[in-house]
């Protein structure tokens, strides 16, 4: 039976079990200070009765190589609240992020990055979204002074791109996030590889709501996320929801095609009517590079569609859980 289509009691909505997940790769340097913010965010909510007393914070280990998954395990040996997931290798973020999800307990899941960038104090508002009958509620940013301009500048494009592309994204919103049970029960239906959650969650169709807060600089270490794999996740954003790009292709065919056109009549008419003109090299030479380029790029958008139907048809699973504590 697919539960996506039931909702949570009132009695669950008013006094939740809360899930908090946390995906975790090379991340021992901030770990202890965010079990501690968010171990006493949980112990204050529980103390007020805003969520049950089974509620817990999850520690997703994405195949670290320093000393993450001993610090997990540690701080679930002390606190009962301090859950862990050892992943058999590193995946990335969004597979991490997505076994965290899949595995998760709970009325409501909380999704959060360890390097407390997010206000985890806009959890608690979250909540009362939830409480309210929200299912999905998104931690929005409502600035990105702390980001650089080039940074900013790319982020807005990259938003504004998608959006033109008939992607439905909600702005400045990362993996920071509130899904109820049925929006969980929901999510375990799509078993695409090729995983942009982001992308994915608004595709749910259920109530949600946004919570703005301001994001602050990574508390300790350095980011898990150069350009390189920013531009990775751009890209597979892009091509994992939308055909634009290939019907980009025809349109830039058709328009290569007219332009050819244009210049076979341009050629004829300096043959038959300047016998004396003698053409020059650009007019074989700017044509050929012109079009041998577009190939070349039209090959490359193809290619990456067809990749893409290649990672799915295998059917390999996106992660393996390793151990769990």
């Amino acid at each position: 039976m697919n539960n996506s289509s039931q909702h949570s009691s009132p009695q669950n909505r008013q006094e939740p079990t809360l899930t908090v997940v946390v995906p975790c790769y090379n991340e021992e340097e901030v770990l202890p200070e965010a079990a501690n913010r968010l171990g006493t965010l949980l112990a204050d909510l529980i103390r007020s009765g805003d969520i049950d007393q089974a509620s817990h914070i999850l520690f997703v280990d994405d195949g670290s190589k320093d000393m993450t998954w001993q610090l997990i395990e540690t701080f679930a040996l002390k606190n009962k609240t301090f859950k862990g997931l050892k992943l058999s290798r590193n995946k990335g973020h969004q597979y991490a992020l997505l076994a965290g999800l899949h595995t998760a307990e709970g009325d409501a899941v909380v999704s959060i990055d360890a390097d407390l960038q997010d206000d985890v104090n806009a959890i608690t508002q979250m909540l009362l979204n939830f409480k309210t009958g929200d299912d999905v509620v998104y931690g929005v940013r409502n600035k990105r002074t702390s980001d650089s301009f080039l940074k900013r500048f790319t982020a807005e494009s990259y938003y504004n791109l998608l959006g033109k592309m008939g992607v439905d994204l909600v702005h400045n919103h990362a993996d920071f996030r509130l899904l109820s049970r049925p929006a969980l029960e929901a999510l375990k239906c799509y078993g695409e590889v090729n995983l942009f959650i982001r992308g994915v969650i608004p595709t749910l169709g259920f109530q949600s709501s946004i919570v703005e807060y301001t994001r602050d600089k990574r508390f300790a270490g350095s980011s898990k996320y150069p350009v390189t794999k920013m531009i990775s996740l751009a890209i597979n954003g892009i091509t994992s929801f939308s055909p634009v790009p290939l019907r980009m292709i025809s349109a830039l065919g058709f328009f290569v095609s007219f332009a050819s056109l244009l210049l076979i009549i341009w050629a004829l008419g300096v043959r038959f009517f300047d016998p004396e003109a003698v053409p020059g090299w650009a007019s074989s030479v700017i044509p050929i590079y012109f079009i041998g380029g577009i190939q070349l790029l039209s090959l490359g958008i193809v290619g990456e569609y067809i990749s893409k139907i290649y990672s799915e048809v295998k059917k390999r699973p996106r992660f393996i859980i390793e151990r769990s504590i």
